[in-house]
């Protein structure tokens, strides 16, 4: 692939990946399981597969937007050529935990584990995208005053547009009658979010919800493709990359809050999961020095 469908941006004090836009015209770059020490927005804009991501398999389709975070485990897996653009881009260029307000995209677009990671686009919406990715590839290629702040608000309005669909589309999904979720489900999504810090298995949960944990594993399966011990990981990884990130609290703290009283248990439990240690996690994905 030539240079020409590649644009890149360098962080010049770590020397790390800051900004990228990439065009692929098949599944070269992905067809392999991914883990990354940056965000990345895969736009499948011709072809059709499946995604594997973290505990689970989805079907996507052409005009799919795929959203990963640092770290989380992903590979495409298609039976023809697809076609798209993906942007990369690392926590230190834009944290989407710290600018949460900005764009309410964590949660939606990204680390929304009871969701497929991706989102359909819409003609419109597909309109905004090639003009914003157009502008972006121009800007890197001129290195003038701000280019940073231009480019980063280029990547709100990717994000902003992005997240909004999301949110329709997900309403659109509880008008009909078939989609929608158990009662119990969304008790169990409201008991995750109370309790993960605290109650770390799945039989904690049924009886809070007061069903057999066979008939609550077989809900989550058909409802979120995953166990729910997976749904309850993911969710703990997700805090402990947020405090990673965001704090500067130390592995053995960060171990506590979330229940763990052998801060060495859960720092395996933590590479499990995100294929690295709490500590290179935090080297590799930065450190956002900021007290939340």
């Amino acid at each position: 692939m030539s240079s020409q469908n590649v644009s890149t941006l360098i962080n010049p004090q770590t020397g790390n990946l800051a900004f990228k836009i990439l065009s692929f015209d098949d599944n070269s770059y992905f067809d392999h399981l991914q883990r990354n020490n940056y965000y990345s927005l895969i736009w499948v804009t011709k072809g059709k597969g499946k995604v594997k991501a973290d505990f689970a398999e989805h079907q996507f389709e052409e005009n799919s937007l795929l959203a990963f975070s640092p770290y989380q485990p992903f590979m495409l897996c298609v039976n023809e050529p697809i076609e798209g653009i993906a942007i990369h881009f690392h926590p230190d260029f834009y944290c989407i935990h710290m600018h949460q307000k900005e764009v309410s995209c964590n949660g939606v677009l990204f680390n929304n584990i009871y969701q497929p990671p991706y989102v359909t686009i819409t003609d419109q919406a597909a309109l905004t995208f090639k003009m914003v990715i157009e502008q972006m590839k121009a800007e890197i290629q001129n290195a003038e005053l701000a280019q940073y702040e231009l480019l980063i608000s280029y990547l709100k309005i990717f994000l902003i547009t992005a997240s909004r669909l999301k949110t329709e589309q997900l309403e659109e999904m509880k008008s009909v009658p078939d989609s929608k979720e158990p009662f119990i489900l969304q008790n169990l999504k409201v008991a995750i979010e109370l309790n993960f810090k605290t109650k770390h298995s799945a039989g904690n949960y049924a009886d809070l919800l007061n069903i057999s944990p066979k008939a609550l594993a077989k809900l989550s399966k058909n409802y979120f493709n995953k166990t729910l011990t997976d749904l309850i990981s993911e969710r703990i990884i997700i805090e402990a990359k947020r405090e990673l990130y965001l704090t500067n609290k130390t592995v053995k703290e960060i171990a506590y809050e979330l229940g763990y009283d052998d801060e060495h248990y859960f720092s395996r439990f933590f590479k499990t999961n995100a294929d690295v240690s709490p500590q290179i996690y935090r080297e590799t994905v930065g450190f956002g020095k900021m007290d939340v």
